[in-house]
Parts: C-alpha cells; sequence; structure tokens
C-alpha cells in the first residue's frame, strides 16, 4: 500500500522523479480513454493533469490480494461537481507495474454519502 500512496502523492505534487521511481519501466496505464500505455507515454500525458483538481480525497485503500491494491479517492475539477474514482494498481518488488482507473459518477451530497448497499431487499 505504501508504493500506491507514494504514487498518488507524487501525481499530486507533480513530482515525476519520484514517479518514476515507483514505477517499474514496463509499467501499462489504462483508463477509459487509455489502453495500455506505456510509462513514457503516462508521465507525459496523464501524470500532469494534477493541476486541473481543485481536490481529490482519497477515501479508501485496500489491498484486495497480495500485491493489487484498490485506491478509492474522491475528485472534483474546477467548476464541476465531485465524482469518485477507482484505480486497481498491481505492485511487484515496490514498484507499479500496472494501473487500470475505473471512472466514476458524479459523488451524492450530503446524507446520501452515508447510506449503504446493504444488498436486495
Amino acid at each position: 500500500m505504501e508504493t500506491v500512496l507514494a504514487q498518488f502523492a507524487a501525481y499530486r505534487v507533480g513530482d515525476r522523479r519520484a514517479a518514476r521511481m515507483l514505477l517499474s519501466d514496463d509499467m501499462t496505464f489504462t483508463s477509459p480513454q487509455d489502453d495500455h500505455v506505456d510509462k513514457s507515454t503516462f508521465l507525459d500525458t496523464c501524470f500532469p493533469t494534477a493541476e486541473r483538481f481543485l481536490r481529490q480525497e482519497i477515501t479508501t485503500v485496500l489491498e484486495i490480494e497480495p500485491g493489487t491494491v484498490m485506491l478509492r479517492y474522491i475528485a472534483q475539477l474546477r467548476n464541476q461537481q465531485p465524482f469518485s474514482n477507482v484505480e486497481i494498481m498491481k505492485v511487484v518488488d515496490g514498484q507499479i507495474t500496472e494501473i487500470e482507473v475505473y471512472f466514476g459518477g458524479l459523488e451524492a451530497i450530503g446524507a446520501a454519502q452515508s447510506r449503504i448497499w446493504s444488498g436486495p431487499h
């Protein structure tokens, strides 16, 4: 989990040097807009986008299996409503080998945020 949190922190402040060290040379990045882009492409096109965000707050970090971490966060772009994304990252020997991003929808506001799905009724 430490590697994933360090990568998120490097992204938030635009620290490419730290990111390069945390990402394996054969790392791939996939999102609804990107299909298995390599480390160089990720650092050139995806990494320098943090300044677009008013905020990004981690809500969940969970190791879902050894070496695979799920990160969920609430984000907000300028002049837009908050939304949530999920990232699944694979870590091998302290470096991220794969990042998959799943874009979420608008985040519920107020009391609706505290509702937890409890299965079918």
